[in-house]
């Protein structure tokens, strides 16, 4: 009789679904910044979707005004993943890991832009907004701040007096709409965010003109903190590696304007590193 009690008892929890065995796995917390999707509550409940019916465990999405308080809660273990800009993933490096990095036209990298209003036909690059009102997007951004910064550096410029006053928009999209309107005569913008709503808000970027170019960064990667299990990292690396393998990924990654995702490289952000050295940035 108690041999086929047993024979029973182990034969109902081997039924019992794969899936019940993970709801007792904490709940994923995945940090971003403002995002330049018009539908971007949508979008995240969607990939939200999409992330759970893969890691088979609860996901929520955590969103913040500024890089600064993704870097802090992900380096304070308050978020589990997070997807931030390459300049806090360098400057916070010991207290994040790297998980996957997005691949854009082919390539896991992306540029800076320099943008006027659309009525400004003369200006040619950064260095002729002597003078002007300027936008930036974050304080930790390496497209809307740090870039241009090492460019004036260079030049041996300060910009504290080269510009006639600057402000920051907390957000790219928001750098394209201060310029578009002309709260601002130019601006530093992530180039992927320009592209991106070039395709989706062709009347938002038509008001506007890009002038420059910046060399080519590691794209913004997906990090998560740097005691995070090795299975819980591996797993969400292979998602999101894996996205453009199915159709509901690629369905998400059209929607992100993005080819999909690889592993990456600390090689990708040297530059980075080279302009925070030179404009004395930690």
């Amino acid at each position: 009789m108690l041999l086929r009690t047993l024979f029973y008892f182990l034969l109902a929890v081997s039924t019992i679904p794969s899936t019940l065995a993970n709801e007792t796995l904490p709940t994923l917390r995945i940090g971003t910044t403002p995002v330049f999707l018009d539908d971007h509550r949508a979008f995240l409940e969607a990939w939200r979707g999409y992330l759970e019916q893969r890691l088979k465990r609860s996901v929520i999405f955590v969103q913040r005004g500024s890089y600064r308080e993704i870097a802090d809660m992900v380096v304070n273990g308050k978020l589990d993943f997070a997807w931030v800009c390459g300049y806090p993933y360098v400057r916070y490096r010991t207290g994040m890991r790297l998980v996957a990095v997005p691949v854009f036209k082919g390539k896991p990298l992306y540029q800076s832009y320099v943008i006027v209003p659309r009525t400004d036909t003369t200006t040619k690059s950064l260095l002729d907004l002597k003078g002007k009102i300027y936008a930036f997007s974050d304080p930790l951004s390496n497209s809307g701040w740090l870039a241009p910064q090492a460019e004036l550096r260079q030049a041996g410029i300060d910009s504290g007096v080269f510009f006639r006053k600057t402000f920051f928009t907390w957000a790219h999209r928001k750098v394209v709409e201060a310029v578009a309107d002309g709260l601002a005569q130019g601006g530093s913008v992530d180039g992927y965010v320009w592209e991106t709503l070039n395709v989706l808000r062709p009347d938002l970027t038509a008001r506007t003109r890009v002038v420059q170019k910046s060399a080519e960064y590691g794209f913004p990667p997906i990090v998560a903190r740097h005691n995070i299990s090795p299975q819980a990292l591996d797993a969400m690396r292979t998602v999101l590696i894996r996205m453009n393998r199915d159709a509901a990924g690629q369905d998400l990654l059209k929607r992100l304007n993005l080819d999909g995702f690889e592993a990456g490289s600390d090689a990708l952000y040297e530059d980075i590193a080279r302009n925070m050295r030179l404009v004395g940035a930690s």
